[in-house]
């Protein structure tokens, strides 16, 4: 590598929490969610890695296309659907899967004459983001069905709170989706990360919920090492991370009680110290929010990010007896300094940091 930023991506490490994932379900169907590249950690390689999961899911056309042209010829479903006739027809032409959750859809598929696609038709159970209300399933069913684009038809929705593994929403969305599923013939999608690490009512759904089809999860986040609780880590879950985002050090300084460091001096050394300076700013997407006192990893101890983020620096104080040379590698989260710590210090969620790397320097791809 050269000095900057970058993400090392640990293949292994992915194949382990599709192991540990996989067996909280071992009877249900495995739709891995790839949208915003892979959670930031490479789409294309991480699928090209996954060849035993059942399908793909990314959020839009461009991101299916892009699997596919890369040779992954795996069902990819595409979360947010289509909604004009050429988006349509590159559906139907590279065999992606759609949902379908408002109106709009389904007369565009109504009108389309040819091809066959399967639908997921998306029910909201009171995330109210996408969806149709459970008491509609039957009369959109029949409406989709007869739809001669429609090939096989499935059920999905979506958890709003099953990251807060005493929320009673949870239940209720369960409960509502319920009237939904029973009796549905169909295969039927309910579990993201959080509900089928969380919520073995999710995980079970199938004899809870009376549908005929199979049951599919569709973990996104725990696949990268990530936890989607706010309470636990992934190491907490039998996760690890995929992710280790790292930079170089690149200058070391004396740095004196009473130094100000970084734009607006906000920062003023109480003590004399050594200052480092790492090659990773916002640029690279270590986030302008993280605030002094963010541990950075750095030959085996956390030293406490001080004074504002650049775009392509940080300071860290290396402390009195620092023996660290120029070039040394800074973790900046991944092993021992996990993500789901560091966003804490900028009141984010780890979601946030691991998709917002922005591969100035091309990811570190390891088995």
């Amino acid at each position: 590598m050269s000095f900057g930023a970058r993400a090392r991506i640990r293949l292994g490490a992915l194949k382990h929490n599709l192991d540990v994932i996989r067996s909280t379900a071992p009877d249900a169907k495995f739709m891995a969610v790839v949208k915003a590249n892979a959670y930031g950690h490479g789409m294309v390689t991480v699928a090209q890695h996954l060849s035993d999961v059942d399908a793909f899911a990314v959020a839009r056309l461009p991101e299916a296309m892009r699997l596919r042209e890369s040779g992954i010829d795996k069902p990819i479903v595409l979360l947010a659907g289509v909604l004009t006739k050429v988006e349509l027809q590159s559906v139907l032409q590279h065999r992606f899967e759609i949902v379908v959750h408002c109106r709009e859809q389904i007369r565009l598929l109504e009108k389309n004459g040819g091809g066959e696609t399967t639908v997921w038709l998306k029910i909201d159970t009171g995330m109210n983001r996408l969806g149709f209300p459970a008491r509609d399933t039957s009369d959109l069913a029949v409406r989709l069905r007869a739809c001669k684009s429609v090939g096989e038809l499935r059920l999905m929705t979506h958890l709003a709170s099953a990251e807060e593994r005493d929320n009673p929403h949870t239940l209720e969305q369960l409960e509502q989706f319920k009237s939904a599923a029973a009796g549905f013939d169909g295969d039927v999608s309910i579990g993201n990360s959080a509900a089928t690490l969380g919520w073995p009512q999710g995980v079970d759904a199938k004899s809870g919920l009376g549908f005929l089809g199979d049951q599919w999860i569709r973990p996104g986040i725990a696949l990268f090492g990530v936890s989607p609780f706010d309470d636990a880590t992934g190491r907490d879950l039998g996760l690890k991370p995929v992710m280790q985002f790292e930079a170089r050090l690149i200058a070391i300084k004396a740095l004196s009680k009473g130094a100000r460091v970084g734009y607006k001096g906000q920062y003023v050394s109480e003590r004399d110290s050594t200052l480092g300076i790492i090659a990773a700013g916002y640029g690279d997407g270590y986030t302008r929010h993280l605030k002094t006192g963010t541990p950075v990893l750095i030959n085996g101890r956390r030293v406490p990010l001080i004074g504002n983020v650049s775009m392509d620096m940080i300071a860290v104080d290396l402390g009195t007896d620092a023996s660290d040379s120029v070039g040394d590698i800074a973790i900046l989260w991944g092993d021992d300094l996990p993500v789901e710590e560091v966003a804490r210090w900028a009141n984010a969620i780890p979601y946030e940091l691991v998709c917002g790397v922005m591969n100035r320097e091309a990811s570190e791809v390891v088995d």
